[in-house]
């Protein structure tokens, strides 16, 4: 049997995005699962998404909540018709932002909270009894490692005050809010 060249771009798409939901922490079928409703010229349920990304629904089902929750995307009801049907999100920068906003936060805590209580350790530790060229050597390191996450939140931090404020701008000058986001089917709304 022979694949189309469409689903060989698909089948390929959906594994790069699969990677990349991975490096950024997400499973990676909820990557595969973004790129196979991204690709579709019409929403898809999720009976079309496990034929498509050969997960079981129980399993998707999860991830497409995830990936609604951080706005990636949409669920769209119809008349008589009890089934979800999906739609993504095109403004790729408010998806950056809302994942960056979702991550960010509780994800940077954990680190620099675990870089902290180890030096804590190593700051309130006895005099005797330890290395002490080995705990100046993780000192350093784990100094290293703390200016690394504080240089990297602030970066964060910096990208989404600049996307607030061009938002606000747009909204000073022109008297209205960003309307809607971009849905695959038409573009913007």
């Amino acid at each position: 049997m022979t694949t189309s060249l469409a689903e060989d771009v698909r089948t390929k798409f959906q594994a790069g995005m699969g990677r990349i939901a991975e490096f950024w922490g997400f499973p990676r079928a909820g990557g595969a699962a973004y790129a196979a409703v991204y690709l579709s010229p019409s929403p898809l349920t999720l009976d079309d998404l496990v034929e498509i990304v050969g997960i079981s629904k129980g399993a998707l089902s999860i991830h497409m909540r995830t990936l609604e929750r951080l706005g990636l995307v949409h669920v769209e009801g119809r008349a008589g018709d009890r089934k979800d049907y999906y739609t993504v999100d095109t403004d790729f920068w408010g998806v950056v932002r809302r994942v960056l906003r979702e991550r960010e936060q509780r994800e940077f805590d954990r680190a620099l909270g675990t870089v902290r209580n180890c030096l804590d350790m190593i700051a309130g530790a006895p005099e005797k009894g330890h290395d002490k060229h080995e705990l100046a050597f993780y000192r350093d390191r784990l100094l290293t490692m703390q200016r690394f996450f504080d240089g990297l939140d602030r970066i964060v931090g910096a990208l989404l005050a600049i996307e607030n404020f061009r938002e606000a701008t747009v909204e000073r000058f022109f008297g209205v809010k960003r309307a809607g986001r971009a849905r695959s089917r038409g573009g913007s709304t």
